[in-house]
């Protein structure tokens, strides 16, 4: 028998809020799925998962990937809005457009909610994690449903169609994408400051929404190890847009928890190694 009256800490069971992500599986745990749970924990939130495919990859590449079903998609996503509903939806790797459509159909027909989409074609080490022929699906149908989308500058050059070399161009490629796209735009500036797509490096970053433009300074972070921070990142997000943060604050929150979790230093593996999500325990 559930008692719903029993509480954890400063959270009452039925008060803790909950974040969904939907995204690929990291079997070396710094990106993906489990980054993306270990991010919605250290938030004290509850993390659920569909899980787009299974990945075999580590911190020198992507080696193979072996997606799931379509229709075993659409039955993860019916079990979780069905019985336990969340306040915000984080989306990740979705590597062909049959999943990309039952992902779109789901979350309309449940009428998701602080939809965070994380444009995810290749892996910070280089690895591409999307089809060619889900490009056009992703474009049209999955990030019109966001409430922002966080490309970082070469997945923000495929979306506007022209080379980003400064931050002017970021500017001129957020006026772009929002031609066709309602939601809040977060342009990661951290492959023009050498940080490879990492915000912690001392990236300056973009917010284009409808029509206001915000500028984030990232603290310089001399750390070499960014596997997984755009996973983190866009989780992150999602944990402030479930608590009834705005925007701006949520992705100001997401940005001081990534550095906090690249000052830690962590170092794993042979090649770019994950971050210490569990930095603030």
């Amino acid at each position: 028998m559930k008692n719903n009256s029993m509480q954890t800490g400063s959270f009452q069971s039925g008060s803790m809020k909950k974040v969904l992500t939907i995204a690929g599986s990291d079997c070396s745990g710094g990106a993906g799925i489990q980054a993306d749970i270990k991010t919605i924990a250290m938030h004290k939130m509850y993390a659920m998962s569909v899980i787009t495919a299974l990945t075999a990859q580590n911190t020198t590449g992507v080696y193979g990937i072996m997606e799931a079903t379509p229709e075993f998609v659409g039955q993860q996503l019916d079990c979780i809005f069905t019985d336990i509903y969340p306040d915000a939806v984080k989306i990740g790797m979705v590597s062909n457009s049959k999943i990309i459509e039952v992902i779109v159909a789901k979350l309309r027909q449940y009428e998701a909610k602080n939809i965070v989409v994380d444009p995810v074609m290749v892996s910070t080490s280089g690895g591409k994690l999307l089809n060619d022929e889900a490009a056009e699906a992703l474009l049209t149908q999955l990030l019109p449903l966001g409430t922002v989308i966080t490309p970082n500058i070469p997945e923000a050059q495929v979306l506007c169609g022209f080379a980003i070399k400064d931050e002017a161009g970021m500017i001129k490629a957020a006026e772009k994408i929002a031609r066709g796209y309602e939601g809040g735009i977060l342009i990661k500036g951290g492959h023009l400051s050498g940080g490879g797509g990492n915000l912690g490096n001392g990236a300056t970053d973009l917010l284009y929404e409808k029509g206001n433009i915000h500028w984030y300074k990232g603290e310089p972070v001399d750390n070499p190890n960014t596997h997984g921070t755009g996973c983190t990142l866009s989780s992150a997000i999602a944990c402030g847009l479930a608590e009834g943060k705005g925007l701006q604050e949520s992705i100001g929150q997401a940005k001081a928890y990534l550095t906090g979790a690249l000052w830690a230093m962590l170092d794993l593996g042979q090649g770019a190694g994950p971050l210490d999500h569990t930095y603030r325990l």
